[in-house]
């Protein structure tokens, strides 16, 4: 039971930009739960959009760490991932399908 305590203590003794640090890895990384989920469900490799903007954020998020850090290997990925992040979004959203009639009128004949 010591290292409950031990990992409690380090918890309690995190600086502001340590707890911004590991937050935004968090969401970077239940990007990958999020497609594991959908993939699942579906049986196929699927990459959904809600995978697109976990990236985004988590990468905002540690790319400003990152900034605060002065580290350039970090701010150097991180700057570029959200270029590629971005696009895809743009991509996703340019050529997103038209609504087919069941989707806009799903009992037509409720006219209620």
């Amino acid at each position: 039971m010591e290292w409950i305590n031990t990992l409690w203590a380090y918890i309690l003794g995190m600086s502001g930009w340590q707890i911004i640090g590991f937050t935004g890895q968090a969401i970077f990384g239940g990007r990958f739960v999020i497609q594991w989920i959908v993939t699942e469900r579906e049986k196929k490799s699927t990459i959904p959009v809600a995978f697109w903007y976990l990236s985004l954020v988590g990468t905002l998020i540690l790319l400003t760490y990152s900034i605060h850090r002065k580290d350039p290997v970090f701010i150097l990925g991180f700057s570029l991932n959200l270029v590629i992040y971005l696009r895809n979004l743009y991509f996703i959203h340019l050529h997103k399908p038209a609504p087919t009639p069941e989707q806009v009128n799903p009992n037509p004949d409720d006219q209620g």
